[in-house]
């Protein structure tokens, strides 16, 4: 039997230290902004593409409605998010993670709501608990593990209901078929699972739900 390296194990105990103050940290600051939401997307998108443009227009309109914007706080779609934010007068927050691949917050996150964790469970607490609505453009695996997380939390009830829109059809139209003709079919999902997104490429029917959203809820925390 392989042995456990005692030496590691014995600054368990300790990490819970470093756990707790980045929850305190988002707790205690996060609650100023207000009513939130969050907007995810790749990294990789650049100034010039289009789904960048779209993302910046969308925060802006969002935050011209009320809503402080939270992202990742990385480039791409978040960078466009904090940037549309700020440029409609908005809250701009990024929830900041140590990556290789991302070394420095995007430069458009207002300096009180700039996080940094280490640790993505906690990171995602805070966008669960502090959004409003989940919008999502396309990305990659982090993309996805968000969408996710939000969906399985809020079918098992663990979360209270939110929107979650997928912004592009065409990318995400592939991902709804495979649902449908792998996991539903073998009965792993169910049609009404499917009522939890809504996609989209219309920018003001994201808006107007969530609107409608917090008009039905008053804004409450999701748990």
């Amino acid at each position: 039997m392989p042995k456990m390296d005692q030496v590691s194990h014995e600054w368990d105990a300790w990490r819970l230290f470093r756990i707790l103050s980045e929850f305190v940290d988002g707790f205690e600051n996060m609650i100023s902004l207000g009513p939130s939401v969050a907007i995810f997307g790749g990294s990789q998108a650049t100034g010039d593409h289009p789904e960048y443009e779209q993302a910046a227009v969308l925060a802006a309109k969002i935050a011209k409605s009320g809503f402080g914007i939270i992202t990742g706080g990385g480039p791409g779609i978040m960078e466009a998010a904090n940037q549309g934010a700020q440029a409609a007068g908005g809250k701009s927050c990024g929830l900041c993670i140590n990556l290789p691949t991302e070394e420095q917050p995007n430069p458009f996150i207002d300096q009180k709501y700039l996080f940094n964790f280490r640790y993505f469970f906690v990171r995602k607490v805070m966008f669960v608990r502090y959004a409003q609505a989940f919008v999502v453009f396309p990305g990659g695996f982090g993309t996805m593990d968000e969408l996710f997380e939000a969906l399985t939390l809020i079918k098992t009830k663990k979360i209270a209901q939110f929107p979650v829109f997928l912004v592009g059809k065409a990318y995400w139209s592939g991902l709804l078929e495979w649902l449908k003709t792998s996991p539903l079919h073998h009965r792993y999902i169910d049609m009404a699972d499917f009522k939890l997104l809504t996609i989209t490429d219309d920018l003001d029917e994201v808006v107007k739900g969530i609107e409608r959203h917090c008009n039905e809820t008053q804004c409450r925390e999701n748990f």
